[in-house]
């Protein structure tokens, strides 16, 4: 598996710095695999224990290990993030490329709404730009392959307004060359939602998109959870309209 630099990346929010990396498997791979930095939804603070969980989630390909022993490690480690207040009113502008297509994501608005819209580029036929209003703004945008089709998704998180700064993603995927169908994140629900409150972090890891947040005890406060993290690790699949992202594996620390 080679490993090179290759999303652009156009970051509109001063201070944030991230490399994100594109893989292209070795003769005989399957598929396509990436990981960036975490989107950080409220808070960017690391948790102890954090990256040997998502390695056991989704560990990393012995190739990966062979030439960047470091690598995975390194990529799961959380993006310098702002608090959460200091995203208020915040545009987002970045432009990300995955196997020949290119998507540039931005947003604007204040308060509680932001629009967002989607323009693609390297498609033929063009596909139309996507506009669409979100509830909450805009933190962060990967592109990925989870289901390794050869055809680029990309993912769009939202951070909501308020306490719980519950996390939300908008998502598409390229289908027949020239056309984005959405794709759905289910709401939590049975043991998965026990305990949630929001402050939701996602990221691509390989080959699923994996989201984490505190589990909320009785009687915790909003600004300290006591019952650890809840980290649940989803895979692309095909659903009666569209995609959608099933929880494949979770994991408690």
């Amino acid at each position: 598996m080679r490993f090179w630099p290759s999303t652009k990346a156009k970051d509109g929010n001063p201070g944030l710095a991230q490399r994100q990396m594109q893989a292209q498997p070795e003769a005989g791979g399957t598929g396509y695999g990436r990981a960036g930095d975490w989107a950080t939804i409220h808070t960017g603070r690391s948790t102890p224990g954090i990256l040997p969980a998502i390695l056991k989630t989704c560990p990393a390909p012995p190739s990966l290990k062979r030439f960047f022993p470091k690598f995975t490690a390194a990529s799961l480690l959380l993006a310098a993030a702002l608090p959460g207040s200091a995203w208020a009113g915040a545009a987002f502008n970045k432009t990300l490329e995955l196997q020949g297509i290119s998507f540039q994501v931005q947003s604007s608005g204040e308060g509680s709404q932001q629009q967002l819209t989607i323009t693609t580029t390297g498609a033929k036929p063009p596909i139309k730009p996507i506009r669409q209003t979100v509830n909450g703004q805009v933190v962060g945008a990967e592109v990925a392959d989870l289901n390794s089709n050869g055809m680029p998704e990309l993912y769009v998180f939202v951070q909501g307004a308020g306490s719980g700064s519950y996390g939300e993603v908008v998502a598409y995927a390229v289908i027949k060359g020239s056309e984005l169908s959405p794709i759905t994140l289910p709401e939590l629900t049975g043991a998965n939602a026990q305990g949630y409150q929001g402050h939701d972090q996602f990221q691509v890891v390989e080959s699923c998109l994996a989201r984490r947040f505190p589990i909320y005890k009785s009687g915790d406060s909003n600004a300290k959870a006591t019952g650890g993290q809840r980290q649940i690790c989803y895979k692309l699949k095909a659903g009666e309209a569209g995609f959608i992202l099933r929880p494949t594996s979770v994991l408690k620390f």
